[in-house]
């Protein structure tokens, strides 16, 4: 009996089953839309900010001007405007300065007022035109005041005698004090046409 080898075929193993698939994990839309429309946030925040700091700036300006003014009204009250005017009442030397039949000008400027010796007397003229109220000037060639505005002339009496002016120079209250020096009062004057230039306080006799 032969005995042959036989070569009978090995069962195939099966191979193993492919591995299924890892999931992937799930995209968030919703959490993607969220970051996309937050992100213009701080631009909105910043020019809110901007904002807040211009208009506080307008208003501290603004409240610091009011400040301001009313500190200049405080200032005032406590520093009131003053108007320094000439001392109405001064002394003009004694009566042997003033030579006979001159005009002194050296009151003029400073007080407004021209000191006259005649033969007899010692007065005091106001420099203010009774036209206008502009200054005369004293032209001693021709021996009288004129005025440069409209021309009005007055002698040294202080008589109108030409141009518009309606009525002569005022005289001040002049008279000695007890030093025996002169003392001009500007406050009471006296009018020619009223009949004032005889009252004794208007001149000084010599």
């Amino acid at each position: 009996m032969n005995t042959e080898p036989t070569n009978n075929p090995q069962p195939q193993q099966p191979e193993p089953a492919a591995a299924p698939p890892t999931p992937q994990p799930a995209v968030d839309i919703t959490q993607k839309t969220v970051t996309r429309t937050a992100a213009p946030a701080p631009a909105a925040e910043n020019m809110d900010r901007r904002t807040f700091i211009k208009w506080a700036t307008v208003g501290w300006t603004a409240f610091a001007a009011v400040i301001a003014g009313y500190g200049t009204l405080v200032l005032r009250y406590f520093f009131p405007n003053v108007l320094f005017e000439p001392k109405q009442s001064f002394l003009a030397g004694f009566p042997d300065e003033y030579e006979v039949g001159t005009v002194s000008e050296r009151w003029k400027a400073q007080h407004g007022v021209w000191i006259v010796r005649d033969t007899e007397k010692i007065y005091a003229l106001s420099v203010v035109c009774t036209h206008l109220g502009c200054t005369p000037n004293w032209l001693p060639n021709e021996d009288k005041f004129k005025c440069p505005c409209h021309g009005s002339g007055f002698y040294t009496t202080g008589i109108n005698f030409e141009g518009p002016a309606p009525r002569p120079l005022e005289r001040f209250k002049i008279t000695l004090n007890d030093s025996g020096e002169i003392l001009v009062d500007k406050t009471q004057l006296f009018q020619q046409e009223k009949g004032e230039w005889s009252d004794p306080d208007s001149y000084i006799a010599v």
